[in-house]
């Protein structure tokens, strides 16, 4: 499946490997970005929660760019994540991306401060000064900010270079307000289980983490939704929806990168403050991805 933008199609939000002393594993994020292109997804978004873009350094961060776009083959695009506390990091790390070749940015509000709308819409007009397209990211859990329909419509008459925005409230009747309130934004999905019922309001993209173990399968389970095809879908979606709601958990790292374990992709350990998952939770993760795999067995 070919995509006309950089942000429509599957785009595996990356987990970062690390090595057993919990330094970057650059060869091995290389080689999964080649891997994910050569299994139906569209693109990655580097420096993402998932690929815990807060407990690296500076260097760290953009050499994980850097490693990301030079590792993509062609038609293969990157995503650059630039979340950070204010809105001249996220500018910086903005540039950053536009002069390193990333195709487009994805933008959290200001993380770790309750901002009012008009500071919301201030940021994404400072990072949008860079002029490089921008997905907004809505995820209150994580910054306490709740950019809501009537928000994103803010962000959209004052940034024209804020061009989608990554849904993970969970709350899947805001696709259809979005469309309302801000008709020219694409919407992406932006949660792992919610797919589904996001894909009945018309998205053209899903920024997910268990591609990271399941892209073919995630790739195929999409293309049906969008195409509207939920009936076949339903079978697919029933079998993975209990893994993929740890997705939408706050030990969603350690679970993706369990799963890739488990598939033969090397998931690794995460870095403090995360530690491994406790053992009733890996029991019930791994009992999950078991799920998954006899389903895909029997097909």
């Amino acid at each position: 499946m070919t995509t006309s933008k950089p942000w429509h199609g599957v785009l595996t939000a990356m987990a970062l490997p690390f090595h057993e002393d919990k330094s970057v594993d650059y060869d091995r994020f290389a080689s999964h970005i080649q891997w994910l292109a050569a299994n139906g997804t569209q693109g990655a978004v580097a420096n993402g929660s998932l690929g815990e873009y807060q407990v690296l350094s500076a260097q760290e961060r953009s050499k994980v760019l850097e490693v990301a776009v030079e590792a993509a083959p062609a038609g293969f695009h990157i995503i650059a994540g630039v979340g950070a506390y204010g809105a001249d990091e996220s500018r910086r790390w903005t540039e950053h991306a536009a002069e390193k070749g990333a195709h487009a940015v994805m933008c959290l509000p200001p993380t770790s401060y309750r901002a009012n709308d008009d500071e919301v819409v201030a940021h994404y007009r400072e990072v949008g000064k860079v002029g490089i397209p921008i997905i907004a990211y809505n995820n209150p859990f994580d910054t306490k900010i709740d950019v809501v329909p009537e928000l994103v419509g803010k962000i959209a008459d004052a940034v024209e270079n804020v061009v989608a925005i990554k849904e993970f409230s969970g709350d899947v009747r805001r696709v259809w307000r979005i469309h309302d309130c801000a008709p020219r934004i694409d919407v992406l999905v932006g949660a792992d289980d919610v797919l589904l019922e996001l894909a009945t309001g018309g998205v053209v993209g899903w920024i997910a983490g268990f591609p990271n173990a399941l892209p073919k399968e995630s790739s195929d389970l999409y293309n049906l939704a969008v195409a509207g095809k939920f009936a076949e879908a339903a079978p697919a979606y029933a079998a993975v929806h209990d893994l993929f709601m740890w997705d939408s958990r706050k030990e969603f790292i350690q679970a993706i990168k369990l799963a890739m374990d488990i598939v033969g992709r090397y998931g690794g350990p995460t870095r403090l403050p995360r530690l491994p998952l406790p053992a009733t939770d890996e029991a019930k993760c791994r009992k999950d991805i078991a799920k998954v795999l006899a389903f895909y067995s029997r097909k």
